[in-house]
């Protein structure tokens, strides 16, 4: 509650918080729209792969001329990682393998590492994670993102003395969604495949969205900071509006769809046959709480919250998240508190890469999103000793033995390159699942 006190304390001795962002896409431009109303927060590079596109995002969220000419711009992440005028980094490229060479980089350097790649962070954490407390810095989640909400969330509710049962998010979901390609992907979202090229909407990503991999790699990342489970089977997308949550999101031998209480669970906002669940969560985050007695137990009832039907359990939800327009939460409490917003400590769980279609010898997978694979929530010990190929190494990767539609691919499917740094990260990260 004293962010802004601790920062006035670095205006007044003109230290201002010094920051730089590899990736001026979205998520980057919302927090750079942000700058310029934080006194005290200053950003002093940019790192883009084209940095023309990254001074037109900073004119396009209201940075002024003079604000971009004090600001650095460069193409090289790695050299931003290493600059004397940067002490927190952004990594918000999204692209997984980057991810871990620039957060390798950063911590080596003496760098906070605010991680908005999930992917990165799902990929190999936990062993960025050691290394950063061995450096003395600060590694994590980014805040607006909501595997950060959700961390917030559960620690809010253990630090009350509660149970967690449940925690997660919600999302547009059908079981047909996992199969479907950038080619189909807009009619999902109500829109011609015309109107999303002129908003600029890739539909890769958006289609990561859709077919589940975005929410299995954020679930794998929210079990890992909180250590919470992972559903056996993988994520059962339950339909489920705020009002219900704590009914849904309960034991199975209590009448709910969990196999077992503290674990991670995505809701849908449509209901199996296609209709709008009534009150949903696509936007939200949310806690299922259980009482540790009968006296807080009547202290649910007492003061209004939805219940299920023992009265033991009740829920807690943001139906919102703000995404890149809150990532100073997380650069401050790093640089001011030294303390992360959520952080990898365990490896719990792994995105792994199912075949959307037969492959064959010779074909290549395109990763998150694509034609080829989509990514599954899966317990990390069963991941790694099936040898599953994360969903995080499935870039321009070439398929080495057939695999049906439907089977995990595994590692000795694809040919890779066993020396790159995110495998030697990966494998880091490997030896620490439990």
């Amino acid at each position: 509650m004293n962010l802004m006190s601790l920062l006035q304390s670095r205006v007044e001795s003109n230290q201002p918080v010094k920051v730089g962002l590899i990736g001026a896409g979205k998520f980057g431009a919302m927090f750079l729209s942000q700058v310029p109303t934080i006194d005290g927060l200053s950003v002093t590079a940019i790192a883009d792969l084209s940095p023309d596109n990254a001074k037109a995002a900073c004119l396009s969220v209201g940075w002024s001329h003079e604000l971009i000419s004090r600001c650095h711009f460069t193409d090289d992440g790695e050299a931003l990682c290493v600059r004397d005028d940067v002490e927190v980094v952004i990594e918000a490229t999204g692209n997984p393998v980057a991810g871990t060479a620039h957060a390798l980089t950063a911590i080596g350097h003496g760098k906070h590492l605010i991680m908005v790649n999930v992917e990165a962070d799902v990929l190999a954490g936990a062993a960025l994670a050691q290394r950063a407390q061995s450096a003395g810095v600060v590694y994590s989640m980014a805040y607006g993102d909501q595997p950060a909400l959700i961390a917030e969330m559960v620690d809010w509710a253990r630090a009350s003395g509660f149970t967690v049962a449940a925690a997660g998010k919600g999302t547009r979901y059908l079981p047909a969604y996992h199969r479907v390609t950038p080619d189909d992907v807009w009619s999902h979202y109500g829109l011609s495949a015309t109107e999303a090229s002129e908003a600029g909407m890739n539909p890769q990503m958006f289609n990561s969205f859709l077919d589940g991999t975005k929410s299995a790699i954020e679930m794998a990342a929210v079990a890992n900071a909180c250590d919470l489970c992972i559903p056996e089977q993988g994520l059962k997308f339950p339909p489920c509006g705020v009002d219900d949550l704590a009914d849904v999101l309960r034991p199975r031998d209590l009448g709910g769809v969990l196999d077992a209480s503290e674990t991670v669970e995505v809701v849908s906002s449509l209901n199996t046959d296609s209709t709008p669940v009534y009150r949903d969560l696509r936007w939200g985050v949310y806690v299922v709480l259980e009482a540790p007695n009968d006296y807080a137990a009547a202290c649910f009832k007492q003061y209004g919250l939805n219940t299920d039907t023992t009265g033991q359990f009740a829920a807690q939800y943001k139906p919102f998240h703000f995404i890149g327009l809150e990532l100073s939460v997380s650069v401050l409490n790093a640089a001011l508190r030294l303390e992360p917003t959520g952080s990898t400590s365990v490896f719990r769980g792994d995105a792994v890469c199912i075949a959307k279609r037969d492959l064959n010898a010779g074909d290549t997978l395109d990763g998150e999103g694509g034609y080829t694979v989509w990514g599954k929530l899966m317990p990390a010990t069963d991941s790694v000793s099936i040898g599953a190929l994360p969903i995080g190494l499935a870039h321009a990767v070439k398929v080495t033995t057939a695999v049906k539609r439907g089977d995990v691919v595994r590692i000795e499917d694809v040919a890779i390159d066993e020396s790159t740094t995110a495998m030697m990260l990966r494998r880091e990260h490997e030896g620490l699942a439990s």
